[in-house]
């Protein structure tokens, strides 16, 4: 039987994914079978409340300031566009709703005071809350869990060896940082990577064993595959093969078999069949609707008929989270 093991050796790490892909989706899909309900898949919804600008300089992102990408910039959404959205998806199958913002760090004062009352008003709704805000203090990430958050999205990207050829604006240290402070105030943790920036596969193995090593396993681990945008400086990187993915995600459900292992950006670019191998292989989380933040996603509709095709069911909010974790 499985364990969920953090002494996981970086030779270890190597040696799954280095396997032959058949046989890692095979002993990958054992793992998931002993953890999870087959076929049950939780859908998410992503929503950016403030677009653009961004003083961080990640090559990879089309909001951040350094780049013209034409993305339109915005404020934060007036409660009314959060609270529809989050309604909408609800009604759409969604059972996780994600709040992004186009911040360097959390600043107090009134914009945060906002983004805490929309916390507190969807977690009333009955979904699971999740915000992505770039760093957070001590106090900051006190007052998203006393107004109901349930997780907090900080990918570390890619290798702490590869990270500084993508982003000079903000370290490595300073995302795992920031983790730690999100589970010292008891939040769930949703961190994953990107590949296709230019990293090698020794960096996607690096990456996967910094992730499978944390003090404890991150519940959700977003597997993106790169959206090259025009005006980045990452365009002209080629579209990651669906294996590849297929291949992080089996090894990312061996190393963190209890996580749930979200097929994330990039979905839109593959096929149902290929969708389909990234589910056997331990993919058991998505994100649904028209947009990812800023980029193109995977139509409600499509969705819909891709379930029903393959016998797939919406996984219950909170189905896994301890009592206190649940809304009354």
């Amino acid at each position: 039987m499985a364990q969920a093991r953090t002494d996981w050796t970086r030779g270890e790490v190597e040696q799954l994914y280095r396997l032959p892909l058949m046989e890692l989706v095979f002993r990958a899909a054992a793992v998931h079978r002993e953890f999870h309900a087959t076929g049950e898949v939780q859908v998410c919804t992503l929503l950016s409340i403030k677009t653009g600008r961004c003083p961080e300089d990640c090559a990879y992102c089309p909001q951040s300031a350094h780049y013209d990408t034409g993305v339109e910039v915005t404020g934060v959404l007036e409660r009314a566009r959060i609270v529809d959205a989050a309604r909408a998806a609800q009604d759409a199958g969604s059972t996780r709703f994600c709040m992004g913002a186009a911040w360097r760090s959390v600043r107090d004062g009134q914009e945060f005071d906002h983004v805490l009352e929309m916390v507190r008003e969807v977690a009333d709704m009955g979904l699971e809350v999740c915000c992505t805000l770039g760093m957070l203090t001590d106090d900051q990430a006190r007052r998203l869990k006393e107004a109901g958050l349930y997780a907090y999205n900080h990918n570390l990207d890619t290798s702490e060896r590869f990270y500084g050829e993508i982003i000079s604006t903000r370290s490595y240290q300073d995302r795992l940082d920031t983790l730690a402070r999100v589970r010292q105030h008891d939040i769930s943790v949703c961190c994953g990577g990107i590949l296709g920036m230019g990293e090698t596969e020794e960096d996607r193995i690096d990456l996967l064993h910094t992730l499978a090593t944390q003090p404890e396993h991150p519940e959700s681990v977003p597997i993106n595959a790169l959206i090259a945008v025009e005006g980045t400086p990452l365009a002209d990187r080629s579209k990651v093969p669906f294996w590849e993915m297929a291949r992080a995600i089996a090894t990312a459900r061996i190393l963190m078999p209890r996580a749930m292992v979200r097929l994330s950006a990039g979905r839109v670019d593959l096929s149902m069949a290929e969708q389909a191998i990234c589910f056997l292989a331990g993919a058991n989380s998505i994100f649904a609707g028209e947009k990812l933040l800023t980029t193109e996603n995977n139509d409600w509709d499509e969705d819909r008929a891709m379930f029903e095709i393959l016998g797939l069911r919406p996984r219950d909010a909170f189905k896994d989270a301890r009592p206190e974790h649940v809304p009354a």
